[in-house]
């Protein structure tokens, strides 16, 4: 039998618990936005392509605050300020709108809207003091109705008051934005109801997650943390609980049983983490599959999954297919998603043209099926003999604020295309394993701990802060241990404190790896949550509690926290770089200590390009106040091939210096010219063509395409030294005694 490849395209749902119970307010408005923006607009575009099957995961804790606002019982801080008159809003509302009411990515929720990008521009160009002095009211009134309608997807343009506020464009008035509000709980309120008619007509699967997203492995054991990092620092106090995983997958079960009118299926274990220990209890429960990273399918049967230079997988036949897993409860399922292909749509398309974004994801599904086919005997036809099943999973909310229209035109090509393509198939997992068991067996007591990210929990565990937070989450439950006569029945308010808290979104801004403009809320969050458990049980509130878990003052030089997508054009605007690594070279250190015309480095990648940008003290210009060459040279570490010296004169014979390398791109910085070079024989250097971009204003702006680097190959890592020349002749080199470390997506 012939099949075609066949794509399980799994969508996660999750917000963390915003609710402060102490207040009863939530304090961060991103269910109500995300759920106008993300949520409905999904699987309505889905429902008009019916031969495309997909999955979505909710999260129980998203549900029931997506209930929350629908019912009109969940109020945050932006919409109770929202819901204030413009000409009685008091000074520190004033400078609250000021502060928050442009939290959206500008280019794609701004700037298309001629009246919120004036009033972003006032606040960028003058200043907040400047907008505090001069707005008016009705200044205040339409950023307030703003910040809410650049937030309704495309797909509800259509919708007459939509279109009539964003046609009106100002001169909004208190009764326009609770019209606005009413508009966001009519869409909140079919978002439940349509996900639950199209998995009754077939079209989609929905799945579940433990109730407020725990990592179940940390649940059973914080040791687990030590499995994938032997010699990872773990909390002073071991987090051993067990018995919580039932609690978190029965809570679960029984919210989708009732939303849904069915028993689910599919499991997506949060931050798709899993271990040996937490299996049973998933059986247990009725479970069928579950879904986790290709890295931990990697560290299980001791196989990195090597990508040729288009990053296509070398050995499909490992990755695209289910695994059986064995239990005392029964057998489970559980497939692996292609890593790359999902961060490709969670990162990458947005930044390019959607057209040119879906045509590139189809053309690396038909490279996976070309390889595939490479492995078959019969070498004959046109589809596969095998049925193999190619997982992208990914987060179905927070990439599309990146996107052109929040992605409506690249899934609209997209869908176009897999509509008709002859040889691809997208299907929910659950039709897959009912076609298609999995033939294969993963020894469950083998079966690798750890996450989506790097096979490890390094992302929620090990760091200082994190571990900090673990300790009180342990200390509280341990507390909670010691009152057995407060159960779930006659002390709900204790043990839902005790569920929030568990959540992985708090250890996930903890510390270093990632930061946002809002860390302190999720670290007041976290812990008001806990204070609300020891007041359930009437015990005292340590004084611990009370205190910021870490400092969260600006941590200076940070590696990247993601992949960036900037603009080039030599303005670095604050948006585009805020995910970059960042190392200070002006001020008190560094090598241009003494002249601190350059202040700041940053650097990034995504699938595209190598991206690095230089700041300087305002009104410095190269060749007075720095020099006016800047020199890119790549350094691979045991990577064979040809290298050579550094092409510039009185350079000094130290390390990193004296190095050899194998790629160098020059820019001069007054003209903005630019060559590229690859080392050949004989310590030769020989000209190449270069697509990289270079722009000069307020700062210095480059991209470097990965297809200009010859060679490299994902999941490589690379040193990249940056020198300033005079004409050729070495001046300095940036940062101080360091390479900057570059690891290829």
């Amino acid at each position: 039998m012939a099949h075609p490849l066949y794509v399980a395209l799994i969508w996660h749902q999750h917000q963390p618990l915003y609710k402060n119970r102490r207040a009863g307010q939530y304090q961060l408005p991103w269910v109500r936005l995300h759920a106008t923006k993300d949520y409905l607009d999904l699987v309505l575009l889905l429902e008009r392509y019916p031969k495309l099957h997909q999955t979505v995961n909710l999260v129980p804790s998203l549900i029931l605050q997506l209930e929350d606002y629908a019912a009109g019982t969940a109020f945050d801080p932006y919409l109770c300020v929202a819901l204030t008159s413009e000409t009685e809003l008091d000074a520190e509302q004033r400078q609250f709108v000021i502060d928050r009411f442009f939290d959206a990515h500008h280019r794609t929720l701004i700037d298309p809207h001629p009246r919120y990008a004036e009033l972003y521009l006032q606040k960028q160009e003058q200043g907040q003091e400047w907008c505090l002095e001069h707005w008016t009211p009705q200044d205040y009134g339409d950023l307030m109705a703003w910040h809410n309608l650049a937030w309704f997807d495309p797909l509800f343009w259509e919708d007459p008051e939509i279109a009539f506020w964003l046609e009106q464009g100002k001169g909004f008035s208190l009764s326009d934005r609770q019209r606005i509000y009413a508009k966001q709980q009519d869409i909140i309120r079919r978002i439940i109801p349509q996900h639950r008619h199209m998995q009754e007509r077939g079209q989609l699967e929905i799945t579940t997650t433990p109730y407020t997203h725990p990592i179940l492995p940390l649940l059973a054991d914080t040791q687990e943390g030590q499995l994938a990092v032997p010699k990872m620092q773990l909390p002073e106090l071991r987090f051993q609980w067990p018995e919580d995983i039932p609690r978190h997958l029965q809570k679960a079960k029984d919210l989708y049983r009732d939303r849904f009118g069915r028993e689910p299926r599919g499991l997506w274990p949060s931050e798709q983490s899993v271990s040996p220990a937490i299996l049973p209890y998933i059986a247990a429960q009725g479970f069928e599959w579950l879904c986790s990273d290709e890295a931990v399918l990697g560290w299980t049967i001791d196989h990195f999954f090597h990508r040729d230079s288009t990053g296509t997988v070398q050995n499909p036949e490992l990755l695209y297919r289910p695994y059986r897993l064995e239990t005392a409860y029964g057998d489970l399922a559980i497939v692996f998603r292609d890593h790359r292909l999902s961060d490709l749509i969670g990162f990458s398309y947005s930044g390019m043209e959607p057209r040119r974004a879906a045509t590139d994801l189809v053309s690396q599904l038909e490279a996976i099926a070309r390889t595939l086919k490479s492995h078959q005997v019969d070498q004959g036809g046109s589809a596969l003999e095998q049925p193999w099943l190619v997982t992208i999973a990914l987060d179905g909310e927070n990439c599309w604020e990146f996107y052109e229209q929040d992605g409506k035109p690249f899934l609209e090509n997209l869908y176009q295309i897999l509509s008709e393509h002859p040889m691809l198939q997208l299907v929910t997992v659950s039709e897959f394993l009912d076609q298609f068991p999995p033939t294969v067996t993963l020894p469950a007591a083998k079966l690798h701990s750890g996450s989506w990210v790097d096979g490890s929990f390094t992302t929620w565990i090990g760091d200082p802060a994190k571990n900090r937070a673990w300790d009180l989450l342990t200390q509280a439950r341990q507390v909670l241990a010691r009152h057995p006569e407060a159960t779930e029945e006659n002390n709900p308010e204790a043990w839902e404190a005790l569920y929030a808290a568990e959540g992985s979104d708090w250890f996930w801004w903890f510390g270093e790896g990632h930061t946002s403009n809002q860390d302190e809320v999720f670290d007041r969050l976290f812990r008001e949550h806990l204070a609300t458990l020891y007041r359930a049980l009437n015990e005292p509130i340590p004084p611990e509690l009370r205190q910021s878990v870490e400092d969260h003052h600006d941590r200076g030089d940070h590696p990247p926290l993601s992949f960036i997508h900037p603009v080039i054009d030599g303005h670095g605007d604050e948006q585009d770089w805020n995910r970059a690594g960042r190392i200070e070279i002006g001020g008190a250190r560094g090598t241009m200590h003494q002249s601190s015309s350059m202040q700041r480095l940053w650097y990034g990648v995504d699938h595209l390009n190598f991206y690095l940008r230089l700041d300087f003290k305002t009104g410095a210009k190269p060749g007075i106040d720095f020099p006016a060459e800047l020199h890119l040279l790549w350094f691979y570490i045991d990577r064979p091939m040809l290298v050579s010296p550094a092409p510039l004169a009185e350079l000094p014979d130290e390390p990193p210096l004296n190095y050899l390398f194998h790629h160098h791109l020059g820019v001069n910085l007054l003209t903005q010219s630019q060559w590229f070079q690859e080392a050949g024989d004989f310590y030769q250097w020989h000209a190449r063509l270069s697509r990289a971009q270079v722009a000069m204003n307020s700062c210095l702006e480059i991209a470097v395409p990965w297809a200009d680097l010859q060679l490299v190959e994902p999941d490589w890592s690379l040193r990249l030294l940056v020198v300033l020349a005079d004409e050729g002749r070495y001046v300095t080199y940036l940062p101080e005694k360091a390479l900057i470390s570059v690891d290829v997506p």
